[in-house]
C-alpha cells in the first residue's frame, strides 16, 4: 500500500457525490496529483454538507451513490492512475435521529444499559436516564405511537431518557459544545470494529489507501486507538487533524505520518508577514475597536465566557476539588497526553503544573483516578476550539490573517532562518496545507491581508476614510473592512452571512445562544451598504503583492518535506472567507479568469509534477541569501525552490539590486519560466517573470541550445 506524494480535498455533498469525482478524475491527474482526499463518505444526516454527522457507520453514504458508486468511482480514479484517502470521524456520531437513523443510539435510549449498545456511547446515567437537551419553548412533546415528537425530534416511547432544555449541558460527551453530535467509545474493541468495518473493507480491498483521522483529542486514548488502526490497517499511510500550538509537536509514540498541516500553514502565513508593523496595526485595532492591546488578556476572559455559555456540565462532571476551571482557561494547548496508569511525560506535567498553582488539584489530574483523568484530557480540546478558535479570534483581530486554526494572532511574521530550521525537522510524510474546509480564511485572503502588514499607514488611512462614511459596530467593523479587502469582490449576502457568523462567534452583541435580531438586521444592513463604496479599488492597488505572497506560499507549502494537500478549487484563486462560504460548489476543470489565476495554476500543476519526480526522503537544504525578500531551499540534489517575500519594502528599495542566488552544481531548468542554469544568477533575473522559481536539475541532452551560460535565459516579462 502506497503513500500518496500529494493529495487534492474534495468536499462531497448531495450535488457532489462519487460520479461527479469521477468525472474529473483526468483534470486531476493532469494537475499531478497522486490521491483524492474526500470528506467523510459513511451514511450520515441526508441533507448534510459536510458528512461528520454520521448515523450509520454499516453504509456508504446513500447520497453520494452509495458503494456500487464507490466502487465505480475508485475504478475510475485507478484508470488514471488515482487512488484514494478518506476523513474518518472516531470520535462522534449524530443524535437525536429517526429510528431508521442511529439504531444504536435509538436502542440506548429505548431500553437504557440493558441495550446491547450501551457501551458504544459516553453517557452519564442519572436514575437509569440521560438528559437529551432539546426543549425550547411550551410545545408539549406528541406521542406517535411508539415515537415521541417534540418538533423535529424523535425519540422512543417510553424510553431511558429526560428531555431537559436545550441551554442544558446533555447527559453525555458531546463534540465541543455541539450536542447533536454524541462522543463513541472507541476505546471499546467492539465500538472500534463496528465503526470501522466498512473503512476496513475499503483498505482490503485495496479501494482506499490512507486516512485523514478527524479530532483524535476527543478521544479517551488516541495513543491506543491510533495503534489498534495502524495494527487492523497494516499500516496504511494516516494522518491526525491534532492542532498544534507554537513549539508543541507531534507526541512521539502516535502511530501515524503525521497531522493534517495546520502547524505548517501558520508558519508560512507568518513568513509573508512583516512584524515590523506588529504595533502599529495593534493600536491601530485598539484605536478603532476601543479593545485592549493585549491579546493574552482576551483570550483569557474568551476562555472564562466559553466555560461559562457552553461547559458547566463537563466542569461538574470533572467532580474534582480545586480551581479547575481557571486551569482549564490557562492551558496553553489542546491537551497534555496522559494516560492513566502509565508516568505523565515530563512535558505534559510540566503544562499541567504550569497551568495552576495550586499543586494538589494538579495531582489529581495527572495521577488521580482513571476516569477522572481522561475526562479532564477530554475537556480540555473543546474549551481551547470554543474559547480561542470560535471566540477570542472573532474579538481581537489586528492582523485578521494570522487568526487561523493553531494560529497565534500576536506573533507577527517569521525569519527566514526560524523557518529553515523548523522545515529540516519536518516528517518526510505527513501533511501538509495552506486552506481546508476549516481555515478561518483562504489562502488568497491571507496572501492580501499580509500585504497590509506591509503599509500600515496606507491601510490606516483607508480604513479611517470607510469608517467615517459608514459605521455601525466599530469592533466588529474593523473586523469586516479587512475582511471585505481581502475577499473583494464579494456579494453583500455572502458578506452579511459572514459577518452575523463573526458576530455570533465573538459573543459581545449577540450570539448563536442569544440572538439580538435587532442589532442582526442593522449588521445584514451595514454590509450591504458597505460593499457599495470603492473598496475594491484598495484592493486592486495591492493585488500585484498579493499575487506575489500567494505565489510564494503555494510554492514553499507544495515543495515543503511531507505530503502536499491542495483544497478543491485552490489551484487558482480563491477569495473565501470562513464555513460554510470555503465550501461553497467549485467548478471543475479550473480555467484560469486572471494572470493571478494563471500564474497560480502554473505554479501549482508544476510543483505536483515535480513533487510525483521527487524522492519523498529528499533532504530539506537551505540556501542561504543575504537578503530578506527572499526564500530559497533545495529538495536534496533535485529541486530549487526561490520564492519573494514582502514584496511592498522590496519594491520601495528599487528591486533586487545585486543581490545572487548560488545554486548547487549542476545545471538547472526554470519549471516557470523556462531558461537553464548554473552557478551564480541575479535575482533580478531569476524572478523577472514570476517572484518565484522552481528548478529541476537537468542533464545537458535534456535542454537545447548552447551550453549554460551564468544567469537566467529566457525570461522576458516583468511581473
Amino acid at each position: 500500500m502506497s503513500r500518496p506524494v500529494s493529495t487534492y480535498r474534495v468536499q462531497l455533498t448531495p450535488d457532489f457525490g462519487f460520479q461527479q469525482v469521477a468525472e474529473i478524475a483526468w483534470y486531476l491527474r493532469d494537475l499531478g496529483v497522486t490521491h483524492v482526499y474526500l470528506s467523510p463518505i459513511l451514511q450520515a444526516v441526508p441533507e448534510s454538507r459536510h458528512g461528520y454527522d454520521v448515523t450509520d457507520h454499516s453504509r456508504i453514504r446513500a447520497e453520494f451513490g452509495g458503494a456500487k458508486g464507490f466502487r465505480e468511482m475508485a475504478d475510475q480514479l485507478a484508470a488514471h492512475d488515482l487512488a484514494i484517502v478518506v476523513d474518518i470521524v472516531p470520535n462522534h456520531m449524530t443524535v437525536p435521529v429517526p429510528e431508521s437513523g442511529n439504531i444504536q443510539l435509538w436502542s440506548v435510549l429505548r431500553d437504557g444499559t440493558a441495550s446491547p449498545y450501551a457501551k458504544w456511547f459516553d453517557i452519564d446515567w442519572v436514575d437509569g436516564t440521560v438528559a437529551m437537551p432539546v426543549l425550547g419553548d411550551a410545545t408539549e412533546p406528541v406521542r406517535d405511537g411508539d415515537v415521541l415528537r417534540y418538533h423535529d425530534h424523535e425519540f422512543p416511547y417510553p424510553g431511558h431518557y429526560r428531555l431537559v432544555d436545550w441551554r442544558e449541558g446533555p447527559g453525555y460527551r458531546r463534540f465541543f459544545d455541539v450536542s447533536s453530535l454524541i462522543g463513541l467509545r472507541v476505546e471499546d474493541r467492539d465500538v472500534f470494529a463496528a465503526t470501522h468495518e466498512v473503512i476496513f473493507w475499503l483498505l482490503d480491498e485495496g479501494l482506499v489507501e490512507g486516512l485523514r483521522v478527524d479530532h483524535p483529542d476527543g478521544l479517551a486514548d488516541p495513543r491506543g486507538y491510533l495503534a489498534r488502526l495502524r495494527e487492523r490497517t497494516g499500516g496504511a499511510w494516516t494522518v491526525v487533524e491534532k492542532i498544534l500550538i507554537g513549539d508543541e509537536r507531534l507526541p512521539q509514540d502516535w502511530a501515524c505520518d503525521g497531522t493534517t498541516g495546520y502547524e505548517v500553514l501558520n508558519r508560512i502565513n507568518r513568513l509573508f508577514v512583516d512584524p515590523s508593523s506588529k504595533d502599529q496595526l495593534i493600536a491601530l485595532y485598539a484605536e478603532m475597536t476601543g479593545w485592549p492591546t493585549d491579546y493574552r488578556e482576551v483570550m483569557v476572559q474568551s476562555k472564562r465566557d466559553a466555560i461559562r455559555l457552553f461547559f458547566g456540565a463537563e466542569v461538574a462532571r470533572l467532580a474534582v476539588d480545586g480551581p479547575v476551571e481557571e486551569l482549564l482557561v490557562a492551558m496553553p494547548v489542546y491537551r497534555a497526553y496522559v494516560v492513566p496508569g502509565e508516568e505523565p511525560p515530563p512535558e505534559s506535567v510540566a503544562i499541567v503544573e504550569g497551568a495552576t498553582p495550586d499543586r494538589a488539584l494538579a495531582e489529581q489530574l495527572l495521577y488521580g483516578p482513571p476516569e477522572l483523568v481522561t475526562r479532564f484530557q477530554q475537556t480540555c480540546g473543546p474549551v481551547m476550539a470554543k474559547g480561542v478558535e470560535d471566540t477570542a479570534l472573532y474579538r481581537w483581530f489586528p492582523l485578521a490573517g494570522l487568526n487561523e486554526v493553531g494560529g497565534e494572532p500576536d506573533a507577527f511574521g517569521l525569519p527566514v532562518e526560524e523557518f529553515h530550521a523548523y522545515a529540516a525537522t519536518m516528517r518526510p510524510h505527513s501533511m501538509t496545507t495552506l486552506s481546508t474546509h476549516d481555515t478561518k480564511r483562504s489562502e488568497d485572503v491571507r496572501a492580501r491581508l499580509a500585504v497590509l502588514s506591509e503599509m500600515p499607514e496606507e491601510w490606516a488611512d483607508a480604513v479611517r476614510g470607510w469608517s467615517a462614511r459608514l459605521s455601525f459596530d466599530p469592533h466588529l467593523d474593523y473586523l469586516a473592512w479587512q475582511n471585505l479587502v481581502a475577499a473583494w469582490p464579494i456579494s453583500a449576502d455572502r458578506f452579511a452571512d459572514y459577518l452575523l457568523k463573526a458576530a455570533r462567534e465573538a459573543k459581545t452583541r449577540t450570539s448563536w445562544m442569544d440572538r439580538d435580531l435587532a442589532y442582526e438586521d442593522g449588521l445584514r444592513a451595514f454590509a450591504h451598504r458597505a460593499v457599495e463604496l470603492p473598496v475594491g479599488e484598495f484592493t486592486a492597488a495591492i493585488d500585484g503583492y498579493a499575487m506575489c505572497n500567494s505565489l510564494g506560499q503555494k510554492l514553499v507549502q507544495l515543495m515543503l518535506p511531507g505530503v502536499p494537500d491542495v483544497y478543491q478549487g485552490n489551484e487558482t484563486t480563491d477569495f473565501s472567507l470562513v464555513d460554510p462560504d470555503n465550501r461553497r460548489p467549485v467548478q471543475f476543470p479550473r480555467v484560469p479568469v486572471t494572470a493571478w489565476d494563471a500564474a497560480k495554476l502554473l505554479v501549482t500543476s508544476q510543483a505536483l509534477r515535480l513533487r510525483r519526480r521527487l524522492d519523498p526522503a529528499a533532504p530539506y537544504q537551505p540556501l542561504v541569501i543575504e537578503d530578506e525578500h527572499v526564500i530559497a531551499f533545495a529538495r536534496g540534489t533535485e529541486a530549487v525552490v526561490v520564492a519573494t517575500r514582502l514584496p511592498v519594502r522590496l519594491a520601495a528599495r528599487g528591486g533586487w539590486g545585486a543581490t545572487t542566488l548560488t545554486l548547487p552544481p549542476g545545471h538547472w531548468r526554470d519549471l516557470l519560466a523556462g531558461g537553464v542554469y548554473t552557478g551564480r544568477i541575479p535575482l533580478a533575473h531569476l524572478l523577472n517573470r514570476y517572484p518565484v522559481a522552481l528548478m529541476e536539475r537537468t542533464r545537458r541532452s535534456e535542454w537545447s541550445g548552447g551550453p549554460a551560460e551564468e544567469g537566467l535565459r529566457g525570461a522576458n516579462e516583468e511581473w
